[in-house]
């Protein structure tokens, strides 16, 4: 059995049913995979060790109008490890492998108080224990490693290569350098709804999946896979994605909390509310398509929008509002305030209402 070659930040159900599961079935030529939990959250030992054992993907849903029913076996993870517990062969692991994932949350490339400790602390943000451990694979001399973070953050390769170097600071010139010219840094955007865990360990998705990865040189492919593809810029796929569904998402969130939490409990809950689904169509047409149109990306953006009234309704995934709501203010700045200052750039001065009620919390 081939050594791991992938080390992976993250346990989350949407990497289990994203790039575990490409993985695994780019078989024979799948690369092994250590996933590391960040969080020390004892509740999750369990998963952890789940992992390791194989564990399955059920993918429901509709694909061309005909109802899918699948479960997909996956068994590229070969180890877990804790970064607490684990934190030495964690170290010595990230000075060999070939890719270092990340899915931290949408909080994992925050500060925190323990980054300025002048060694490796569990507490310490994603990027400053990054820092640290390519340190030690600066120092040992080996060939420079590949970063995929897969965090929705815009250029979020990019991103954590500035926050990488800003933690690095004191470390040396050389390696500053380093980091800067010789780590590959990529660029990539992920998309699949991953709607509910399975225990211990596995998840329920949809269908659809993509992982868009922005091409550069020295890239190495993670996997052939048909969800993969390698783009030139992941500009106009990043914007359908985030200011079509991921706002849409938000959308509903923010009505749904403006009432109280009463009502629809799952996304397709509120696609199956005709007037909340008419609500939802007239603002995509009304307030979202024209900055698209001035911006000259409309085209292929009406069949986008019409694939992810699809993906709303699909009456499989038990896809939880509660579950949306979280760390809710923030989804709110980057979807619905981005696009505002995207739309106003491309000369789109429209009003807009719902959308600004929904970024001020009041779109009841």
């Amino acid at each position: 059995m081939p050594n791991p070659s992938v080390l992976q930040f993250g346990t989350s159900r949407f990497l289990q049913a994203h790039a575990d599961l490409f993985f695994a079935e780019s078989m024979p030529d799948a690369r092994p995979v250590t996933v590391v939990q960040t969080s020390g959250d004892a509740r999750r030992a369990v998963r952890l060790a789940a992992l390791a054992e194989g564990y399955q993907v059920r993918i429901r849903g509709l694909v061309n109008g005909v109802p899918t029913d699948t479960v997909q076996e996956v068994s590229s993870i070969r180890r877990g490890l804790s970064f607490d517990a684990d934190m030495a062969e964690v170290q010595d692991l990230a000075q060999w492998v070939d890719i270092i994932l990340s899915n931290t949350g949408d909080t994992g490339f925050s500060p925190t108080p323990a980054d300025t400790k002048p060694d490796l602390c569990p507490k310490m943000s994603y990027p400053a224990k990054l820092a640290h451990l390519l340190h030690r694979r600066f120092r040992a001399g080996a060939r420079p490693v590949q970063i995929m973070p897969t965090e929705l953050i815009r250029d979020n390769g990019t991103q954590l290569r500035r926050l990488v170097c800003q933690a690095a600071t004191d470390m040396g010139k050389d390696y500053h350098d380093w980091l800067c010219h010789e780590v590959v840094w990529v660029n990539s955007l992920v998309d699949r709804i991953v709607s509910q865990p399975l225990y211990p360990a596995g998840a329920v998705a949809e269908p659809y999946a993509l992982w868009a990865i922005q091409d550069q040189a020295r890239l190495t492919v993670p996997c052939i896979h048909p969800a993969v593809q390698v783009v030139p810029d992941l500009g106009v796929i990043e914007r359908r994605k985030l200011f079509v569904l991921n706002l849409g998402h938000s959308l509903m969130v923010s009505e749904w909390l403006d009432k109280g939490r009463r009502g629809p409990v799952h996304v397709r809950d509120v696609m199956q509310d005709a007037d909340w689904a008419a609500r939802l169509c007239a603002l995509y047409e009304d307030e979202v398509r024209p900055a698209f149109v001035l911006a000259g990306e409309a085209e292929g953006l009406d069949d986008y929008i019409e694939t992810t009234l699809g993906r709303f309704a699909n009456p499989y995934l038990d896809h939880r509002l509660e579950d949306i709501a979280q760390n809710h203010a923030e989804k709110l700045d980057r979807r619905i305030g981005a696009f505002l200052s995207w739309a106003q750039a491309h000369g789109d001065s429209g009003p807009k209402p719902k959308l600004r009620a929904a970024l001020q919390g009041q779109i009841g």
